[in-house]
């Protein structure tokens, strides 16, 4: 007569079981690390000449230029929500761009026209605005091109009057993007200079030479126009010990902010700078990062609310203070109703 064996599995006790801290939504807000609100969000926005214009980008699904006025309904919206600051680039005619940017040094320029009407809506909102020269050459660089080369001590001069242009203009940080050596301390120099003490300064410090600005490229009009490339004067997507030189050097020059951008590729120099200098963090989710989740969620693959909310927790978890983007305005009003 043959012996069935019979196999028994011995339960395993323990006291440690974390499942217990997920298992309902309440415990899980109770103990949540990091929280994304309102307050961290920053909205961009594209600005164009003319009246009662809205102009859909076909290159950033969801966005559009907007001329001054139609820009201003949407500062109100931004308001209303406690968004903090608004961020302005300009979409200028070929007429008024030049080899130097000329167009950054004009108190009339469309830059200025949008901050001083913010200014005197009285509104609990911020404006930052970029002093970087790419939105106004004829070649798409932030900097003066000369014989196939960025000239950076001549680029820095004409940053700096763009700069202070925009302080007079009513703008409460400077945030320029160009990424030329020395242009923090000199755009600092001059800001205080002419009374500007209390203008602050964010700097692009690590600003990468990214494949994800060509959307934003043809939303402010330099598609087209750009000659070669910018990675003499941005930082090598390989390199982490040159964004901390470049942060090391922006704070000792007067930043009051530090930026890295794009931001999803580049979590690791958030928390880097984060821990590293104990400094305010911005991180700028760029236009190619809006567009990979604006066009796999309208595809239906994934839920663009749940996806575009865990992309902007990841900027929080990693360090990141408060956060440029275009998202700003559909994250804030989800926000808004968790919050109630």
């Amino acid at each position: 007569m043959s012996q069935t064996k019979l196999h028994f599995v011995k339960t395993i006790t323990t006291h440690r079981r974390l499942r217990r801290n997920r298992i309902k939504d309440w415990i899980r807000r109770l103990i949540r690390e990091h929280r994304l609100s309102v307050d961290d969000l920053i909205l961009p926005l594209f600005i164009i000449d003319g009246v009662g214009i809205e102009e859909p980008i076909p290159s950033m699904p969801g966005i559009s230029r907007y001329s001054i006025d139609k820009a201003l309904e949407v500062v109100y919206q931004a308001a209303d929500l406690n968004i903090p600051a608004v961020t302005p680039f300009p979409n200028i005619s070929l007429e008024l761009k030049d080899e130097k940017g000329s167009e950054v040094t004009n108190p009339d320029n469309l830059i200025c026209r949008f901050t001083s009407k913010v200014k005197n809506l009285n509104l609990n909102i911020g404006i930052i605005t970029d002093a970087a020269l790419d939105p106004f050459t004829n070649h798409g660089h932030d900097g003066i091109l000369r014989n196939g080369i960025i000239v950076n001590d001549e680029s820095v001069k004409q940053i700096v009057k763009g700069a202070v242009i925009q302080a007079q203009a009513g703008a409460d940080i400077i945030a320029p993007s160009d990424m030329m050596d020395g242009r923090i301390g000199a755009i600092r120099k001059a800001l205080d200079a002419n009374g500007f003490q209390n203008v602050g300064i964010i700097s692009y410090a690590a600003k990468y030479a990214s494949a994800f600005y060509g959307p934003y490229r043809q939303a402010i009009g330099t598609e087209g126009l750009l000659q070669g490339d910018k990675k003499t004067y941005y930082i090598d997507p390989a390199n982490t010990e040159d964004a901390m030189r470049e942060a090391k050097l922006d704070i000792e020059e007067g930043a009051d902010m530090l930026m890295v951008k794009p931001g999803m590729p580049y979590l690791d120099i958030v928390w880097r700078m984060k821990s590293t200098f104990h400094m305010p963090v911005s991180v700028y989710q760029v236009s190619g990062e809006y567009v990979m989740i604006k066009n796999i969620t309208e595809n239906r693959f994934i839920d663009e609310n749940s996806a575009m909310l865990e992309s902007l927790i990841a900027f929080k978890r990693a360090g990141a203070d408060n956060i440029f983007t275009y998202f700003a305005l559909k994250a804030a009003r989800l926000l808004y109703q968790e919050d109630r």
